[in-house]
């Protein structure tokens, strides 16, 4: 069933040119946005400029809202674009959420940006599930499925989705896992660089353990390299695979942390308690910054010891 856009947004807006400063992508949080896609949308605007205008909503505090065309922000912001060309929506927040459904419909969204806006809808608007299937043209199953997809599926794994470590396919089936087991099985599916169809058999095989034991022993398995190699029997780690571990542990608590920041904005989360995540965030970006330093100078590739000088 195809639905379109509310009638206020059906009436033609001129397009303006308005600065990148004012538009804002707090929607962003509904949508994956991959570096490449944006590498390639960066690409095309150096090649043919700016072919269609950004979709936008004002909000009260003056900033404009991109419901379709967050892409190219980020791409015109990497370029140092100061403007962009825009057309304004005459919308109320629900129905912003409901227009970025309607003008994907072409490219289409993944299962899981379909679940992320179903879960706002239904969280944060307060929108009832039915009111919600007949806004985006859906049967109530449909809104029921993808809402507790996205309810289902741990904070570690959907940051892990964010980061283009896990495809939108492998993690719609680790959600099949109760919450608490998908990070475990996730790892084993990042490290091995299992393909959807592996995952899915992995997932399927561990749903079919009779305890615990025998789920242990078939993830060992996954994870090992050489078949009935324990674990347990390993020498102890070199540096480099130290270093290999603890690269691991901060990409997959970035990853978490990268899925709760987006979440929800800070302000749902109460005063007190906003101002403390935000002091803490604040102490972090000192951290990070000091080891993005240190990665730089440690990656930054030299000149081979062993190459020949050139002659004069």
């Amino acid at each position: 069933m195809q639905i379109g856009l509310p009638l206020g947004a059906r009436q033609p807006a001129a397009e303006r040119v308005e600065s990148v400063a004012i538009l804002g992508e707090s929607l962003a949080r509904l949508r994956l946005l991959g570096e490449e896609p944006v590498r390639q949308m960066q690409r095309s605007l150096a090649l043919r400029g700016q072919l269609t205008p950004l979709a936008i909503v004002a909000r009260g505090d003056g900033v404009l809202e991109i419901i379709d065309g967050l892409k190219r922000l980020r791409a015109a912001r990497d370029l140092g674009w100061a403007e962009l060309r825009v057309r304004e929506l005459r919308l109320e927040p629900v129905e912003a959420k409901a227009a970025m459904w309607v003008l994907n419909q072409g490219r289409g969204l993944t299962e899981l940006e379909e679940a992320w806006l179903v879960r706002s809808l239904y969280r944060e608007d307060q929108v009832p599930q039915p009111h919600i299937a007949r806004l985006l043209g859906r049967d109530k199953s449909w809104v029921s499925r993808r809402l507790l997809l996205a309810e289902e599926l741990s904070q570690v794994v959907e940051g892990d989705v964010r980061l283009g470590l896990l495809a939108v396919r492998a993690a719609v089936e680790l959600a099949r896992l109760p919450r608490g087991n998908q990070a475990v099985v996730a790892e084993v599916v990042v490290r091995r660089g299992l393909t959807c169809a592996q995952t899915a058999r992995l997932v399927t095989a561990w749903l079919a353990c009779e305890d615990e034991a025998s789920r242990t022993a078939l993830l060992a398995q996954a994870n090992e390299l050489e078949a009935g190699r324990s674990p347990a029997r390993r020498p102890a780690r070199t540096h480099a695979e130290e270093i290999l571990g603890d690269v691991g542990t901060l990409t997959r608590t970035a990853a978490r942390l990268q899925a709760r920041l987006t979440a929800r904005p800070l302000a749902a989360l109460g005063e007190r308690a906003s101002s403390l995540v935000a002091d803490a965030l604040r102490g972090l970006a000192p951290v990070l910054a000091a080891l993005g330093g240190t990665l730089e100078h440690l990656t930054r590739k030299e000149p081979s010891p062993n190459a020949a000088v050139a002659q004069p």
